[in-house]
């Protein structure tokens, strides 16, 4: 089943004195099934806080339709069955964690026994137990992040629904928020989330819809997007030192690259087979031993710098 389904979504504001009108929707569909995990990316101002704010019924689309659950949305009835993070969320900073998970554990209409185990179990998911009740205005912008993953899942959702995650979040941080995602799809729930940090997309997405300008440029799973393309083959050895200079030298003119790593090791990099074979060959013949090669494929940063920069369709894409 799609848990989400958005076709042909259009959104335009009107802005300025004269209330010109923006689009910064523009014929957007996607789909997101049950239990995946999808990452929404795109560069600012492309238009994914407005479609998620359509999602949740927070703003109104121009025209299209959205389904959630099968149906036509979003109702209140499902409403109920998300869980929302926003980009920008606001906290009622002189309550303490837990109260702050109750409150909204109160509008969901959660019994108060429920909310309070519910409340103790996500502060210890996000390592806040020690801070349960402590005033959020004490809490530094990570903590705030985290509590504010907590809120969004006090009522149980089904579908979970992350505006920025990661934002403000150190490594460590944002390492258990993936593993709570990761968590998550585990439980069978579907989680649709935004964000800049594309390594961590790439970590633990099922599958990514990359948006630029409004148009959605791209979507399916990394192999999908990426055509598991191999955009160079990195080769290691480890000659003796006092060849190591000649070695660099001669292979200068059969690769891509060629360089040091460290005090005793040649990183050379080669961009088809037909130079692999050449490199392999030469240093085959000069009884240099290879250490390791190594493929290394598209990433999803460079897919998305070559879609702002236009290299895959329309140029001249406007950032934002």
């Amino acid at each position: 089943m799609d848990v989400i389904r958005i076709e042909h979504l259009h959104k335009t504001y009107r802005t300025g004195f004269r209330m010109r009108r923006q689009e910064v929707i523009k014929d957007l569909s996607l789909t997101v099934r049950e239990g995946e995990i999808y990452g929404f990316i795109g560069p600012n101002g492309a238009g994914k806080t407005s479609t998620i704010k359509i999602l949740v019924g927070l703003a109104h689309a121009t025209s299209g339709t959205i389904s959630l659950f099968g149906k036509k949305g979003p109702r209140p009835e499902q409403k109920a069955l998300i869980g929302f993070l926003p980009e920008r969320p606001y906290f009622y900073e002189y309550l303490t964690a837990r109260e702050f998970l109750d409150f909204y554990g109160q509008l969901f209409g959660v019994p108060a026994p429920v909310r309070a185990r519910r409340a103790d179990k996500l502060l210890e998911r996000v390592k806040l137990s020690a801070w349960r009740d402590t005033p959020l205005h004490k809490f530094s912008k990570g903590m705030l992040q985290r509590v504010g993953v907590a809120q969004a899942l006090i009522n149980d959702p089904k579908l979970v629904i992350l505006d920025e995650p990661m934002s403000g979040l150190d490594p460590l941080g944002r390492m258990l928020i993936r593993d709570l995602i990761v968590g998550l799809k585990s439980q069978h729930k579907t989680v649709f989330f935004s964000s800049h940090i594309l390594s961590d997309v790439e970590l633990i997405c099922d599958r990514v819809g990359i948006l630029v300008d409004g148009r959605m440029r791209g979507e399916g799973t990394l192999d999908e997007l990426l055509n598991n393309k191999t955009r160079f083959i990195e080769i290691v050895v480890r000659p003796p030192l006092e060849k190591l200079e000649a070695l660099r030298s001669g292979l200068a003119s059969l690769a891509m690259d060629v360089s040091v790593q460290g005090e005793e090791r040649l990183l050379v990099r080669v961009g088809d087979a037909a130079q692999k074979r050449d490199v392999l060959n030469w240093l085959r013949d000069r009884d240099v031993d290879i250490e390791s090669l190594i493929p290394r494929r598209e990433s999803l940063e460079e897919l998305f710098v070559d879609e702002l920069s236009g290299g895959r369709g329309d140029a001249g894409v406007s950032p934002g």
